[in-house]
């Protein structure tokens, strides 16, 4: 009788663990579509599929707009990101805290024009990264236009730091503050001002909605705990 109760025991933890993994291996929900206009294309390999309004924003994804489009995303903790025309995101890092909130979330931002507001998870969680800033966040909503050589990064409310590449940092206190880092000749710099050379504002217009927020309205995926059995022992395997 107690060899035939391990027998079982194992057994459930080999099917406990297959479907752990398989659960693991699905990608995890982490936000929604509220806005779309236009082409707004979910990037697989040399292709894509178009999102609609209510459709799933994945872990790990990357999120493009076309010419004359745009798109609000709002995700599990309420935060929302506004993309402009011809702009595209990565959602490098999502590590759940609880259902409507983030414990990490690291936002790539590759190219375009985007307005970020935070939403209820603590203000460490985030992360903003372009191909020449890393930005931290203090509870802001900020307007960051990503291009080639140079970075904006604009102050709405709220307070963040902007950092180059190169750790050269500089803080963001009071609306209008905006930070400019440029790369040329092989040398990245970056400098403040309080009278900003473009704000997200001017693409507003592009959709009704993209500049208001919402909160989540859908239901995160989570990825439940795999029990471990590393030699595959139990399981056979």
């Amino acid at each position: 009788m107690i060899w035939r109760n391990y027998i079982l025991a194992a057994l459930t933890i080999c099917v406990s663990s297959d479907i752990g993994i398989a659960f693991a291996q699905a990608p995890a929900r982490v936000g929604e579509a509220a806005v779309v206009q236009n082409e707004v294309i979910r990037v697989s390999g040399s292709g894509g599929t178009q999102i609609n309004v209510g459709d799933a924003v994945l872990r790990n994804e990357t999120v493009r707009t076309g010419a004359a489009s745009a798109t609000r995303l709002v995700m599990i903790d309420s935060t929302n990101l506004s993309l402009g025309a011809n702009s595209s995101i990565t959602l490098d890092r999502t590590v759940f805290n609880d259902e409507h909130s983030y414990k990490d979330v690291t936002i790539r931002m590759t190219t375009g024009a985007f307005r970020f507001v935070t939403g209820h998870s603590d203000k460490n969680a985030y992360k903003i990264t372009t191909g020449l800033a890393t930005i931290g966040i203090r509870g802001t909503t900020l307007d960051i236009l990503a291009q080639r050589n140079r970075t904006i990064v604009g102050l709405q409310a709220g307070a963040a730091t902007a950092c180059t590449t190169n750790f050269q940092c500089i803080q963001l206190t009071e609306p209008g503050d905006t930070a400019i880092i440029t790369s040329a000749g092989g040398k990245i710099t970056i400098q403040k001002t309080n009278n900003p050379p473009w704000t997200f504002a001017n693409n507003c217009g592009a959709a009704a909605g993209l500049c208001t927020t919402t909160e989540f309205a859908g239901t995160p995926t989570f990825t439940p705990a795999v029990i471990e059995d590393p030699n595959g022992i139990l399981c056979g395997k």
